[in-house]
């Protein structure tokens, strides 16, 4: 059965080690958790997302790159790929991701190549979660053009924040040139460490940042080796330990969005 148009969120940051990859995972699983069928799109040639997530490299060696290639594109329902868990869903990545920009640089409508593809998935689910590469490319760019809410985790470090300006920037640009849709839905403070001073330095400094007054979400990420744990081993940290104060922050990130 069809359901109401899926919310749309990227979770994107231009600086690598800032917790994007298991706040995709872990966010996903949380709003599974509440009811909400959600599906997860891997746009990271590592592949970290997929791995996370308890799958590898499918059978039949499809995955998003064959949904947005140029030459003989792959539905994207055919390319879904159910996980151990109820309501999550993914479409996978693969290392041959990595090669989509040169193939597309000069070809009209490269930018779009995305929202093209998952058009007819967005009434399937109430969220799509999209996990993006750490760096700027065309990969990040069809994301962009494709959601309609960018989460920023911000690691509660000083380069961290730092380079948060530079996604700011190229969310403006997006905006202007590509996506009008395209809006901040917040900025989720990750790694947070009440007991070093640079930490709580960091977090004070995004309540106090005026670009971020309305955008910043009380839930804060705290560190927890548990989620590193989990994700080696393929889950994510509600399922694999749902006492652990990672699971407890997922969950109350996943509910604060919700609400």
């Amino acid at each position: 059965m069809a359901r109401k148009k899926a919310r749309i969120i990227s979770v994107a940051n231009e600086k690598g080690g800032v917790g994007k990859t298991v706040t995709v995972i872990n966010l996903a699983a949380g709003l599974s958790q509440r009811g909400k069928n959600v599906l997860v799109v891997d746009m990271d040639p590592q592949m970290n997302t997929t791995k996370g997530l308890g799958l590898s490299a499918r059978e039949d060696g499809l995955s998003v790159y064959d949904v947005i290639k140029l030459q003989d594109p792959v539905p994207a329902q055919s390319v879904v790929s159910h996980t151990a868990w109820e309501h999550l869903d993914l479409l996978p990545s693969h290392v041959d991701l990595s090669g989509f920009e040169i193939e597309v640089a000069n070809k009209l409508g490269r930018e779009n190549r995305l929202r093209k593809a998952l058009a007819p998935m967005v009434n399937l689910y109430d969220f799509v979660l999209l996990d993006t590469p750490p760096s700027l490319s065309l990969v990040t760019v069809n994301v962009l053009a494709f959601t309609t809410e960018v989460l920023i985790p911000c690691q509660t470090q000083p380069f961290a924040y730092a380079a948060m300006d530079e996604l700011l920037e190229t969310i403006s640009v997006i905006k202007e040139e590509i996506n009008q849709n395209i809006k901040i839905m917040g900025v989720v403070a990750t790694f947070y460490d009440q007991r070093t001073r640079v930490s709580n330095k960091i977090l004070a400094d995004l309540r106090a940042d005026k670009r971020f007054k309305e955008k910043l979400f009380s839930t804060v990420i705290r560190v927890n080796t548990t989620i590193a744990e989990s994700a080696d081993h393929g889950m994510p940290i509600v399922f694999f330990r749902r006492s652990s104060t990672g699971a407890r922050d997922y969950l109350a990130l996943a509910d604060e969005i919700l609400a």
